[in-house]
């Protein structure tokens, strides 16, 4: 490991054998890098690094403090690297919502409250009134998705999942779908999930999560050499 690699690790243990634990104050820099045997210039490099992966967290004339360490804080880098996914990277992570995103609908479905299914149909409802705007279909499908997972209880299979259903790649699908006069088709698809959680009946929910997944990865794959790759870069406006 590089030396900064090395005043990384170094800072790390002191999290993970909770002499530093979640929300805890970093002593100041002066006595930490002794503590650690490094020079200051070393440390800043750890602390700024560990700064980006959300694992502490700088508060402007107060001091470095260790994060929350929550799913959703540590797992945001996810969605970040998936957005600069290209070509046959995106097809695998398809593959993992594929694998993943069924499961977590039918546990959605055992576990959703009368509240998280009042907020899917909410978002159901909008895409269907909204089916010639790219935007708000892309809007409502991400937030579609992100309450059921929510809906699982389960922070880090929520994190995880929300980070791989990149919102860039849902738009460009999205737009395609429209040009194609499909979105119809992928907005039924949604109103099956949202059956199958209304029911409650997990094995349904499975079932219609992966068809849903499965269609948009083969309109992915279908697509490949067209404009989606070369416009997946572009920000949502």
């Amino acid at each position: 490991m590089s030396l900064t690699e090395q005043a990384i690790e170094r800072i790390r243990q002191l999290i993970k054998d909770g002499t530093l634990p979640p929300g805890a104050r970093l002593p100041p820099e002066q006595e930490l890098a002794a503590e650690l045997g490094l020079s200051r210039n070393l440390l800043r490099e750890a602390v700024r690094s560990l700064v980006t992966t959300r694992v502490l967290e700088v508060r402007r004339g107060d001091g470095t403090y260790v994060t929350s360490l929550s799913p959703e804080l540590l797992l945001e880098g996810v969605g970040l690297a998936v957005e600069m996914m290209r070509g046959d990277d995106l097809i695998e992570i398809t593959e993992v919502r594929r694998l993943f995103e069924p499961v977590a609908a039918g546990l959605a479905a055992t576990r959703i409250t009368a509240e998280q299914l009042a907020e899917v149909e909410r978002h159901l409802n909008a895409m269907i009134a909204a089916q010639d705007d790219v935007e708000a279909l892309n809007h409502h499908d991400d937030a579609f998705h992100r309450a059921v997972f929510e809906a699982t209880g389960n922070k880090s299979l929520s994190a995880l999942l929300g980070g791989i259903a990149s919102r860039t790649l849902r738009s460009r699908v999205w737009r395609g779908l429209v040009e194609e006069n499909s979105a119809d088709r992928t907005i039924a698809e949604h109103a099956a999930i949202y059956r199958a959680l209304a029911h409650g009946d997990a094995p349904l929910a499975q079932a219609a999560a992966l068809m849903h997944v499965s269609t948009t990865e083969t309109w992915l794959r279908e697509n490949l050499g067209r404009s989606l790759m070369e416009t997946a870069a572009e920000p949502l406006r």
